[in-house]
């Protein structure tokens, strides 16, 4: 899912299948130990965390394969709110960590708060019907995140075992938005607990989400939707 390439084969084969598709749950994410590229060269975090989920639903969206009550649902986190951005130039590759400190925590972070401010533009994008939510479902016991992620994330793992949810309590929130009726409220809100939450502030900048939609849509080659 680190391959542009391999994300827009897998919306072809989705789009060519001809069921329409009426729940789409983004989940893959990775956090790394060290600064690395990609085949495209952007950071492996922000490949897996922000830009696999963005060709793949405008994908699935100009093929005219999500049904028109479509919700589609990305994977966030409480950590987004340690994502730093600058906003008057977003770094939506993640390049620039090459030039600097490579905090891991940090990066998988700011690579969620981009995907989190990209996903807010893109839902007052979205045709009528259709929603768009970022869920947090805490940290969940048995996904092998923080112990494949090495680094400093492995090393703290141990400490926030205790207070880690089950799969069952982890896919709550997820599946309560995808099943809810009506569709919850707001399109394009962030949601942990089954409700709605508080994202960081960067988040709520219209500003900076347009940007950060746009320059995203640029550098990935993708055809930006119109605002409905």
């Amino acid at each position: 899912m680190e391959q542009w390439s391999q994300v827009r084969a897998l919306a072809a084969e989705l789009a060519a299948d001809g069921h329409p598709v009426d729940i789409l749950i983004n989940n893959a994410g990775a956090a790394f130990p060290r600064y690395e590229r990609t085949a495209d060269g952007v950071e492996r975090a922000y490949a897996l965390n922000h830009h696999a989920p963005f060709p793949l639903t405008h994908a699935l969206l100009a093929e005219g394969a999500l049904a028109p009550q479509a919700r589609i649902i990305n994977l966030s986190s409480f950590v987004e709110k340690r994502g730093t951005l600058d906003a008057a130039d977003p770094d939506v590759a993640g390049t620039s960590w090459s030039n600097r400190f490579y905090h891991q925590i940090n990066v998988y972070a700011t690579s969620g708060l981009v995907s989190l401010l990209a996903a807010r533009e893109l839902a007052r994008r979205l045709p009528d019907g259709m929603s768009l939510y970022n869920a947090n479902p805490g940290m969940v016991k048995g996904t092998a995140l923080n112990s494949d992620a090495g680094g400093l994330m492995r090393l703290s793992a141990p400490l926030f075992r205790p207070f880690s949810l089950t799969p069952d309590e982890g896919v709550r929130t997820p599946v309560w938005l995808a099943t809810a009726s009506p569709a919850p409220h707001p399109s394009g809100g962030f949601f942990s607990k089954s409700r709605p939450d508080t994202p960081s502030r960067p988040a709520l900048n219209d500003t900076l989400t347009h940007t950060v939609y746009t320059k995203t849509a640029g550098l990935l080659g993708v055809l930006p939707l119109t605002r409905s």
